[in-house]
């Protein structure tokens, strides 16, 4: 059963941290993420345990002694029932603290890892500024802060041994003295050898009394853990599949039909766009840093559900469609090639089952590719490191490319691709680009505008708003902000 809880629990959690939209992340830390993963799933395994233990064998104990005592002497069994639910309020008032301190305990594990996580991926720039005293002192505070609350916690959690032994010694005392009384007296309804049994019957109960006590305390560590576990667990995904969903294929056109959106109410990203994208052209947006081209990118696949107006293909708004099946119709390439710690053919095919590998190779060659690729010790089975550390920038970008490729997607999204490259790297992503756009939708974002010349639409944006489109020769030669951006970078 242990394994079994921890092994659902991990596996549900896993289920909806994929599933949950984008904008979740972007308020979590993901090192508390993988803290409530881990540590908390693990804290909750302790505790069922305990609480295992507490249901099926100690009452089962504690139910048998009890009836014996009844049958001996009701009247000592009543003075017992008086006197346990005092030492039950006191253990239970230490085990209330004891949660509150796990709940904070568990939030300084994630900040750790939070630490850790980003030490790890942000380890160049940490080299680079010498700034490692500073993160070392950093980590070592908030370590020292969790091993203070972690001691704390641990401390009460050790004194409940001791104070059940305590308080089942006072009890017996007292028990000792009732009984003595009550054998004394002229009507004893007990005589001493029964009340010598009695008390060993008494004593036996508090093995298990005790146990359920300390299975309390771990329950209430259990808890706080849990919490955190339920937070991610009941966590509405806001970007929600009707419940008659639309079939869709693309074959006319996508219109943004005034369409707002804001990330916070109170702060809108964009404001009355209009845009008629049809079948086979490449739109590209430009404009300043923050004026909502990504924004408007990632509407189109629903990575956040648009806050006024519609979204539509083919006259279908894409919030009547599955999502699966509306990014079916989708590839990606982002300014940032997200690689896994897997090998090239992994890479290449992700998302795509049964692809075969000449089908791989294809994709390869066709992104410029498979040259370096095959230049690699074990070529296509060859691990890429790390989030592809081992490749340049150009070869991360060219296998994400041919991952798009492979896709062989309808509608292509590309987000700066070429931005972060090298001139060479560039001149080979950007003709591995143009063979991938071939027959395709595309929808691009470019900083650099001499990767957009040949566009059939360039909308400039700013402040959320579309405020020229057209051809590069129109835009420019109407001598207003796009010609003031094209003029900047020759």
């Amino acid at each position: 059963i242990r394994t079994g809880v921890l092994r659902d629990l991990r596996s549900s959690l896993y289920a909806k941290v994929v599933s949950l939209p984008i904008g979740f992340f972007s308020e979590e830390r993901k090192g508390d993420v993988m803290s409530r993963m881990t540590s908390d799933v693990a804290e909750v395994e302790a505790s069922i345990m305990s609480s295992l233990d507490m249901m099926f064998k100690n009452p089962i104990m504690i139910i048998i002694y009890l009836v014996t005592m009844l049958l001996m002497s009701w009247q000592l069994t009543l003075f017992v029932f008086l006197l346990l639910p005092i030492s039950g309020f006191l253990i239970g008032k230490i085990g209330k603290s004891l949660k509150s301190r796990s709940m904070r305990g568990q939030e300084q594990t994630g900040e750790l890892l939070t630490q850790i996580e980003e030490t790890l991926g942000g380890l160049r720039v940490v080299k680079a500024f010498n700034a490692e005293k500073k993160l070392i002192d950093r980590f070592d505070n908030l370590n020292d802060e969790t091993r203070a609350t972690f001691n704390k916690i641990n401390r009460r959690y050790a004194m409940a041994h001791p104070v059940s032994e305590f308080l089942g010694t006072v009890v017996i005392a007292i028990l000792l003295w009732y009984g003595g009384a009550l054998i004394l007296s002229a009507h004893s309804p007990i005589s001493a050898p029964e009340f010598i049994y009695y008390l060993v019957i008494f004593y036996s109960i508090i093995n298990p009394a005790k146990e359920l006590s300390k299975a309390s305390y771990s329950i209430r560590k259990g808890v706080a853990s849990l919490e955190r576990i339920d937070k991610i667990l009941k966590t509405e995904s806001n970007i929600k599949d009707p419940v008659h969903p639309k079939t869709i294929s693309f074959n006319n056109e996508i219109v943004f039909n005034h369409i707002h959106f804001a990330y916070q109410k109170d702060r809108p990203v964009l404001n009355d766009i209009v845009l008629h994208i049809k079948k086979g052209q490449t739109v590209a947006l430009v404009g300043q840093s923050g004026s909502g081209k990504t924004t408007m990118l990632d509407l189109l696949p629903r990575f956040y559900d648009v806050t006024a107006g519609q979204i539509t293909i083919d006259g279908i708004d894409i919030r009547e469609v599955c999502t699966k099946d509306l990014r079916a119709l989708m590839g990606n390439v982002n300014q940032e090639a997200i690689l896994f710690n897997d090998t090239f053919f992994n890479n290449i095919s992700f998302g795509v089952k049964n692809a075969t590998q000449e089908q791989v190779e294809a994709a390869a060659r066709i992104a410029n590719a498979h040259e370096f690729i095959m230049a690699t010790p074990d070529g296509y089975q060859t691990t890429v490191g790390d989030r592809g550390s081992r490749l340049s920038g150009g070869q991360r970008q060219r296998i994400s490319i041919a991952r798009a490729i492979l896709k062989n997607p309808p509608i292509l999204i590309l987000d700066e691709a070429t931005s972060a490259l090298d001139t060479e790297s560039e001149k080979l992503v950007q003709e591995a680009l143009e063979n991938l756009m071939k027959n395709r939708t595309t929808l691009v974002v470019a900083h650099r505008l001499s990767t957009i010349k040949r566009a059939d639409l360039i909308c400039v944006m700013q402040d959320g708003r579309i405020v020229e489109r057209g051809t590069h020769d129109e835009l420019y030669a109407l001598g207003g902000y796009y010609t003031k951006l094209w003029q900047m970078q020759k």
